[in-house]
């Protein structure tokens, strides 16, 4: 996806095969205000002309396709994403995957650190307009538990921290620790989340008008 068009039709497709806009943000790694802009800008009555910059949030896309669609590349990332854990941290008992792109590189993960794995699905995959506070996420019971464990927790992008967050504090509420958080993007240069120290392949710095 090049532009802002190419996004407002995967937004659309995204939408018109039932995903809600908390799954769509996941998808699009965007912010949720962002994916629910795509989605109402798709359903406009006038398409933009080509020359028009639409206003909508103040986001970024990140679009890591050349990395999941390729095992060995993605294993790769995995293991340098295990490596900024390695540096800093004690083992860890369980590697926390965030559904859905954060599995798989978790999964890359806990075979580097030879931890269990985890699977994490956020609230947000259930979230469509209202506040997200008012729903609930879970651990997968198809994968490591995490009671009394030491977890690392992986996913691809920050964007707010608010995933990071809920997965720290559903680690803990399950009798957990989590030691720290590791992405491939972070889109806020955020360095800790309640206490937890959080790493990143890439740190976007924006540079102009704020």
């Amino acid at each position: 996806m090049k532009n802002v068009d190419d996004l407002i039709a995967s937004a659309a497709e995204l939408a018109d095969r039932g995903l809600s806009k908390g799954e769509i943000a996941d998808e699009l790694n965007v912010s949720r205000e962002t994916a629910s802009w795509l989605v109402d800008r798709s359903g406009a009555a006038a398409k933009p002309k080509p020359t028009e910059k639409p206003e909508g949030p103040d986001d970024i896309h990140v679009d890591w396709n050349a990395i999941g669609s390729g095992g060995k590349r993605l294993t790769y990332i995995g293991r340098a994403l295990a490596d900024l854990l390695t540096e800093t941290h004690e083992d860890a008992d369980v590697t926390i995957g965030i559904e859905k792109a954060g599995v798989p590189l978790a999964t890359s993960v806990s075979r580097e650190l030879e931890t269990s794995l985890g699977a994490y699905a956020p609230a947000k995959h259930q979230w469509e307009e209202g506040d997200i506070e008012d729903l609930g996420g879970g651990f997968s019971r198809n994968f490591a538990p995490v009671e009394g464990r030491k977890c690392f927790i992986v996913d691809d992008t920050v964007t707010s921290g608010t995933t990071l967050r809920e997965t720290i504090e559903s680690i803990r509420a399950e009798g957990g620790e989590p030691l720290a958080c590791v992405v491939i993007v972070d889109k806020q240069g955020v360095e800790e989340i309640d206490g937890v120290p959080v790493h990143s392949l890439i740190n976007v710095v924006r540079v102009g008008e704020q």
